[in-house]
């Protein structure tokens, strides 16, 4: 009796997902998130690590098969081109669009960076906090020698919270997204009572309302 279950379930068990696909999937996943977000996710930096030492090696071994000049492996080299190609197309936009909301939001994203608690997944990776640094000391600089210099000194800082209003421009959180629930949940929806997700439904929410089922994972944007 157990083997015949055993049986049935090997039948019916899905094909093992090799690691490079499953990357591919989450690279995918990450790209459509972070263009579909009003702010910032957390920098995946393994993942980005992973995807960027697999097109490293992809490049290596397609300059090996040209360099064998194979005729046998030449449909091959076109799906392992294409593949590359893909790869990098995802990782550019992916960093395109980060790059986009650091120019947006700088000074809110340089508070964000100094006073969030870089966990296992910081905002910016280190390249975006140079970057970043490097943006607003130029901005400044040219803010400074256009006009602000002409201010008074208590007048010339451009995070300057006074009177209860803040300068610093931040990202509108409250805008609404279309997402995809990839696992059963709960969220809070102020007036109305929690929302029950069930994994396939498709929903239009406000951000805030389910940025941290987006980041942990339970839901991906579409």
């Amino acid at each position: 009796m157990d083997a015949d279950i055993s049986d049935i379930l090997a039948s019916v068990s899905a094909p093992a997902i090799s690691k490079r696909a499953l990357d591919l999937q989450a690279l995918t996943r990450a790209w459509i998130n972070e263009r579909s977000s009003p702010e910032l996710l957390p920098y995946p930096t393994e993942l980005i690590e992973r995807s960027t030492q697999g097109v490293k090696s992809q490049i290596e071994v397609i300059e090996q098969m040209t360099g064998a000049m194979d005729p046998t492996s030449n449909f091959k080299l076109v799906i392992l081109q294409t593949e590359l190609e893909r790869v990098k197309f995802l990782l550019r936009s992916f960093l395109r669009a980060r790059i986009a909301k650091i120019d947006k939001h700088p000074l809110h994203y340089h508070s964000v960076a100094t006073s969030a608690d870089l966990g296992d997944q910081p905002i910016l990776s280190k390249l975006e906090s140079q970057y970043l640094v490097s943006h607003q000391a130029l901005l400044s600089s040219h803010y400074n020698a256009s006009f602000l210099s002409l201010f008074p000194a208590q007048l010339q800082k451009l995070d300057d919270p006074t009177g209860g209003v803040s300068m610093v421009d931040k990202p509108d959180e409250d805008t609404a997204v279309f997402c995809r629930v990839l696992r059963d949940g709960y969220v809070s929806r102020p007036p109305d009572d929690d929302i029950e997700l069930k994994r396939g439904d498709v929903w239009v929410l406000r951000w805030t309302t389910i940025r941290e089922k987006v980041r942990s994972g339970d839901a991906e944007l579409i």
